[in-house]
C-alpha cells in the first residue's frame, strides 16, 4: 500500500513544529490515523540520565525497546552506521491513514514551506523545488507562484492536505 505522506519544512524558527501540532490534532480529531515523522539536525536522546533503557544503550545494546500497558518505544543506536534514508524510516511505521513529516525538506514528497517574519533569514526553500505545493506564512507573500495560507489557518490547510493527498476521497 502506497503511504500518504505530506510535510511541513522551512527554516529554524518558522513556525514548523507549532504548525505540524495543530494540522495532527486537526486530522485526528477528523477521524484519521496520524503517525508522525520528525527530522532532527542534531544530536538528541529520549532517554533520561541513569533510566534503565539508557544503561542498556550505554552497555551496549544496539536497540533497546521499552514496553509498558500505554506504549512502546524502541531505540537504536547507529554507532558507526550511516542516518537512514527518508524511505526505510517511513517503511518502519506501522499503518495508518497519513504520515505528517516535519523536516526533511529536500526529499521529494509533498510540503508546505512555513514561513515567519522571526524565523532565521534565508532563501525561500520552496523556490526551484517541485516538491513544495504550498505556503504558510504569518506574512503577505506577493511573488508566490503557490498557494499561500496564513500559517494560523489550521482548517485550510489541513483541507488543503486532505485534498492534495486524496485523504478525504
Amino acid at each position: 500500500m502506497k503511504r500518504r505522506i505530506f510535510g511541513i519544512a522551512g527554516w529554524k524558527n518558522s513556525g514548523k513544529t507549532g504548525l505540524t501540532v495543530r494540522i495532527v490534532e486537526e486530522l485526528s480529531r477528523r477521524g484519521w490515523r496520524v503517525s508522525t515523522v520528525k527530522h532532527a539536525h542534531h544530536a538528541f536522546d529520549v532517554d533520561q540520565e541513569g533510566t534503565d533503557s539508557q544503561r542498556h544503550r550505554e552497555a551496549g545494546a544496539g536497540e533497546v525497546m521499552i514496553v509498558s500497558q500505554t506504549r512502546w518505544a524502541l531505540m537504536h543506536e547507529l554507532r558507526e552506521e550511516d542516518e537512514p534514508d527518508f524511505r526505510s524510516v517511513i517503511d518502519r511505521l506501522s499503518p495508518c491513514d497519513i504520515v505528517i513529516v516535519e523536516g526533511y525538506k529536500r526529499e521529494d514528497y509533498p510540503k508546505i514551506e512555513t514561513r515567519r517574519l522571526k524565523a532565521e533569514p534565508g532563501k525561500a526553500i520552496s523556490d526551484g523545488n517541485s516538491s513544495f505545493v504550498a505556503i504558510a506564512s504569518d506574512h503577505p507573500v506577493d511573488d508566490a507562484m503557490l498557494p499561500v495560507f496564513d500559517l494560523d489557518d489550521t482548517v485550510a490547510i489541513a483541507d488543503f492536505i486532505e485534498q492534495h493527498t486524496g485523504l478525504g476521497r
